[in-house]
């Protein structure tokens, strides 16, 4: 109980320190901003290994794409992925919340790193056009894009079917794909308390290349991703 509560207090105010140190960075390069991000991502790994007894081990190096445009589809179990995959990955793309966007100080950041919002459930204008986006943005920059096909964290013996929103990303952007399986929930559940003393596994799955029929890719995600983490867990 005192790790979780030390983790917590640490974490959270690592985050809110490093939010203020770059303020100034909302008038500069973007580039800036997401060196920000990434910190945060360190910082995580660094919070979870003092308080928590946490060592995170990443699997796969090889597989990551170096050569062609594609998107990341990684199993979402808690906030740790969310930070920490800045540090593997070249400053991802998310997709989130419109409502995100109007936090204070948060929301300025995640504007500022051209994060693609998106009003959940809703039929709206910004929705309409919201494949439309993600292909400007995808398509005219270094960075991938990072989605998580459950659509929302779950816990680590979940099997929840993916989200057809990650084939018709498939669909339209017409790019590679990045599978990654994270088991973090084992340490940071969605809800209660922090398990310290475990490890968490990243792994960073072989490619899913494009062209694929859309239910075909799904089945091909879904299963990669369910198979690697029964292997993890």
């Amino acid at each position: 109980m005192i790790k979780d509560y030390l983790f917590s207090f640490f974490f959270f105010l690592g985050i809110v320190i490093i939010s203020i140190i770059f303020l100034p960075s909302l008038f500069m390069s973007q580039k800036i901003v997401l060196s920000g991000g990434k910190l945060m991502g360190y910082w995580t790994s660094i919070c979870l290994r003092l308080f928590l007894s946490t060592k995170i081990f990443v699997k796969g190096y090889e597989n990551i794409i170096t050569n062609e445009k594609f998107f990341i589809a990684s199993s979402h179990q808690s906030m740790f992925e969310t930070f920490f995959l800045q540090t593997i990955f070249n400053s991802p793309v998310f997709i989130l919340k419109k409502e995100l966007l109007n936090v204070p100080i948060f929301g300025w950041y995640l504007r500022k790193i051209g994060s693609i919002s998106i009003k959940r459930d809703k039929i709206s204008r910004d929705n309409l056009g919201f494949f439309n986006k993600i292909s400007k943005t995808i398509l005219n920059s270094d960075r991938p894009l990072l989605i998580f096909p459950q659509g929302t964290r779950v816990l680590p013996n979940d099997r929840p079917p993916l989200k057809k929103g990650a084939s018709r990303i498939y669909e339209n952007l017409k790019i590679a794909c990045q599978p990654v399986a994270i088991n973090s929930g084992y340490v940071w559940p969605k809800k209660g308390k922090k398990k310290p003393g475990r490890m968490i596994t990243i792994s960073i799955l072989p490619i899913i290349n494009k062209g694929l029929e859309t239910n075909k890719f799904l089945k091909i995600l879904e299963q990669k991703i369910y198979s690697e983490l029964d292997l993890i867990n």
